[in-house]
């Protein structure tokens, strides 16, 4: 007889499939900017790449997409469609460029075709259907929060994954735009850990006078990134 996997193990073996960079959703294909930035010569060497995501998490992060992925985890919890619905409309109306806004729901779409299959739920059915019927977009951090939340995870656990694989992302980028060593990329990362804490801490209750806080330097990078010359990212 197999032996049983206990619950903390099946919450990790959950959170890593869910963050795992070979779901094929195509989260490797976006910059999000970034890659403006680049070529502008603004992010452009390890310090200035390190400032670029942490100035993202702290900044940006928890007042947009975290700040929707908590309040969608909390409305899942609820079974509150009709507020899951209304934070899909919000979310969407605070991303103004419209690769970045295309590329976040394209993700998130991708992303509950893959779990629904595993996830009996039923608000998860009704917001596929509602993403049929164009009632909804889909956004990553809300699809992310759902699915998180059926398979039970915490809030907080959910909350670290998300910002984990956010700065994984526009390191990565970063790493190859630049370009910098793999090993200035870990660098990178290992002194996200702490910061990476605070986020989820301040993102637990988000402050809904600071929901959608723009970042307008990033929007700005974001719309220019549709006219590059040459590019290797879809945003």
């Amino acid at each position: 007889m197999a032996p049983t996997l206990n619950r903390s193990l099946a919450d990790l073996g959950a959170l890593l499939h869910l963050v795992d960079p070979t779901l094929p959703i195509g989260g490797f294909n976006h910059s999000n900017g970034l890659e403006t930035f680049v070529q502008q010569r603004i992010v452009e060497s390890k310090a200035t790449l390190e400032e670029y995501v942490q100035t993202q998490l702290l900044q940006n992060w928890i007042y947009n997409d975290g700040a929707y992925l908590s309040l969608s985890f909390d409305a899942m919890e609820n079974h509150n469609f009709d507020r899951l619905c209304e934070l899909d409309w919000e979310l969407s109306a605070t991303k103004v460029a419209r690769e970045s806004r295309e590329g976040s729901f394209k993700l998130g779409v991708r992303l509950l075709k893959i779990f629904i299959r595993y996830e009996n739920h039923p608000v998860l059915m009704a917001y596929q259907q509602a993403i049929s019927e164009k009632r909804v977009q889909g956004y990553f951090p809300i699809v992310f929060a759902m699915i998180a939340q059926t398979m039970g995870l915490s809030k907080a656990d959910t909350l670290y994954a998300f910002y984990y694989n956010a700065a994984v992302g526009v390191i990565t980028n970063g790493v190859k735009l630049i370009p910098l060593s793999q090993m200035d990329g870990q660098d990178i990362l290992f002194g996200l850990r702490q910061l990476l804490q605070q986020a989820v801490e301040l993102s637990l209750n988000p402050d809904l006078d600071w929901l959608g806080a723009a970042t307008l330097a990033n929007d700005i990078r974001a719309m220019q990134h549709e006219q590059l010359y040459t590019r290797l990212y879809m945003s």
